[in-house]
């Protein structure tokens, strides 16, 4: 009887399928502690640009991606009271049980998230994870950094959660546009209803403790390089740990990539690996 009830709790919970799981593994392990949570992985700028790239940093060889997807790709644009959004979608605009969000950096924009090519063909992956698993992937504009471009995002995200409303909903940030990340969890809307953060390359914000996203004890994923000259890794590091110091069994997880730099993490993030983590502990 045990063994029943725990299959069907389960049941519920959303796995994403493989796509070219193969190919866009992580490398070696070179150590891990905190249970796992902290990982240390071998990157190589040879092997994970040089060889994986036909065009270093611009064009990914052809077996990496799958553009067949873009049949699912709209151009969109949402009027609300923050202002104009225009976003990329992809897959499901409504109905969907999962909803990822990709907020750029600084000098990007909605056309970063969905590029099938550059970062090693990892969006083209994360469009087809969305896709196939009968989910939406949004990558929007947003005007700046701040209240402003928070309000934009938090708008984007309750117009498709109205139209999804039983989807977890995940907002990864790279570099400059964790500062949404964290305005996104402290706000009472959106900080309420998002169910993950994944840091790629970006920064910190001591104001998640208070936030409601923290209470409810959403996942957090970082992903850093090594090597990163604008937002340092030692500084991460330990906002990940003061983050287990509040709470031993807070689910975060850490990987570095040794001797990566900036954009490293938003090139070999292991999409299906960390979304299924996340979609596993999501309130």
């Amino acid at each position: 009887m045990l063994f029943l009830f725990s299959s069907a709790a389960n049941a519920d919970t959303l796995s994403l399928k493989p796509f070219k799981d193969d190919l866009f593994a992580y490398p070696a392990t070179l150590s891990s502690d905190t249970n796992g949570a902290y990982t240390v992985i071998d990157y190589r700028e040879m092997r994970d640009i040089n060889q994986r790239d036909d065009v270093p940093e611009r064009r990914v060889h052809a077996q990496y991606t799958d553009t067949g997807v873009r049949k699912v790709q709209q151009d969109l644009l949402l009027k609300t009271d923050a202002g104009d959004v225009r976003h990329v979608a992809v897959g499901k605009t409504e109905g969907a049980g999962i909803i990822v969000l990709y907020l750029h950096g600084q000098g990007g924009s909605r056309k970063q998230g969905i590029d099938d090519f550059t970062f090693g063909g990892n969006f083209n992956r994360l469009k087809n994870l969305m896709a196939g698993n009968g989910g939406l992937y949004l990558s929007p504009d947003f005007s700046d950094f701040g209240d402003t471009g928070a309000a934009q995002v938090a708008a984007l995200i309750n117009h498709y959660a109205e139209q999804a409303p039983g989807a977890k909903i995940f907002v990864a940030c790279g570099s400059m546009g964790g500062a949404l990340c964290w305005k996104l969890a402290a706000r009472k809307d959106t900080g309420g209803r998002i169910n993950g953060l994944l840091l790629l390359g970006s920064l910190w914000d001591e104001s998640f403790f208070a936030s409601a996203a923290f209470k409810r004890r959403v996942p957090v994923f970082f992903g850093q390089g090594s090597h990163d000259v604008v937002f340092p890794v030692e500084k991460q590091e330990a906002f990940f740990r003061s983050i287990l110091a509040k709470s031993k069994t807070y689910p975060t997880r850490f990987v570095r990539f040794e001797t990566g730099t900036h954009g490293t993490p938003i090139r070999m993030i292991d999409w299906r690996g960390t979304l299924n983590w996340m979609l596993s502990k999501a309130p």
